[in-house]
């Protein structure tokens, strides 16, 4: 079986919230959307989310994190500290990378990190 590639399908509570955070904090491209669910896209990068209608009153959960590798970790940092939910400040850790993570409007984990260079 060959995959080509994974694109994350995130719920959220307020869809116009999400593109809004995403296009304009972010910036990602709204590529599809409609009542239900949007498309977002970053270069290569994709997600998709869709309105929770399940459980409306139900917080949303993911016991993960989404780590992006931006062209330069300390411009974007620069460009996002002010502006957004930090989760923790940039930093270099022992495993190697140069990173810092904020959380979106409906409070998934976003880690951005490069490797450091020796």
């Amino acid at each position: 079986m060959k995959l080509d590639r994974l694109i994350p399908m995130l719920q959220t509570k307020n869809l116009r919230e999400t593109i809004e955070f995403y296009t304009r904090v972010l910036g990602f491209e709204c590529v599809e959307s409609n009542e239900e669910w949007c498309a977002l896209a970053h270069g290569p990068v994709n997600l998709m989310f869709a309105v929770s209608n399940e459980n409306p009153t139900e917080k949303l959960g993911f016991t993960g994190s989404f780590y992006f590798y931006p062209e330069n970790v300390d411009e974007l940092w620069e460009e996002l500290k002010e502006k957004t939910n930090l989760a923790y400040g940039i930093d270099d850790f022992e495993y190697g990378m140069r990173e810092f993570a904020i959380y979106d409007n409906n409070g998934y984990l976003l880690r951005f990190g490069n490797v450091i260079k020796s």
